[in-house]
């Protein structure tokens, strides 16, 4: 049987079973190393709460988005597998998209100025709905770098947060 992703990353880590529980407990979210196994193993299906504390332990945020698009029954019909890119590949995938729906605009607003799309819109209205779609899986990639970058303490998480609450 193959390794599932949070036996990987935890061995990508280096981490015995022990460690990751003691970890959690240090943060008030206790695991025992039995039930780890069985998660690991596939054995026992694993809660939001404990990939989200194994996210953080491991400092790997793209677990919460793995959860979500494969495992999750909601949110593997409502959310997008992001891969992890780089910065420079998120922003040109970002203006290409940008681009492309700057000369959709003005179709968008004759389709859709009626409130009805008719049969012969309907193709540039998909066309439209999937560079939105993109434009909206590379904003998410985007966040999901920041949070990995936040993670490996890339960037400054505390002036980050300060900046965007304001």
């Amino acid at each position: 049987m193959a390794d599932t992703i949070y036996k990987e990353i935890r061995k990508k880590h280096n981490m015995t079973r022990d460690e990751v529980c003691d970890e959690a407990s240090l943060q008030d979210n206790p695991i025992t190393p039995e039930r780890l196994e069985r998660i690991e193993n596939g054995k026992f299906p694993i809660t939001p709460e404990e990939v989200l504390l194994l996210s953080r332990i491991y400092k790997e945020p793209t677990l919460c988005n793995h959860y979500c698009s494969k495992e999750c029954e909601i949110g593997h019909e409502y959310v997008p597998e992001i891969k992890v890119k780089d910065l420079t590949q998120i922003v040109l995938e970002m203006l290409s998209s940008l681009n492309s729906m700057k000369k959709s605009q003005e179709r968008l607003i004759e389709i859709t100025a009626d409130g009805v799309i008719d049969d012969d819109e309907i193709k540039d209205f998909v066309f439209i709905q999937n560079e939105l779609e993109r434009i909206s899986i590379t904003v998410e990639t985007l966040q999901l770098w920041v949070e990995q970058m936040l993670a490996d303490e890339k960037i400054n998480m505390d002036k980050y947060n300060e900046i965007k609450g304001q």
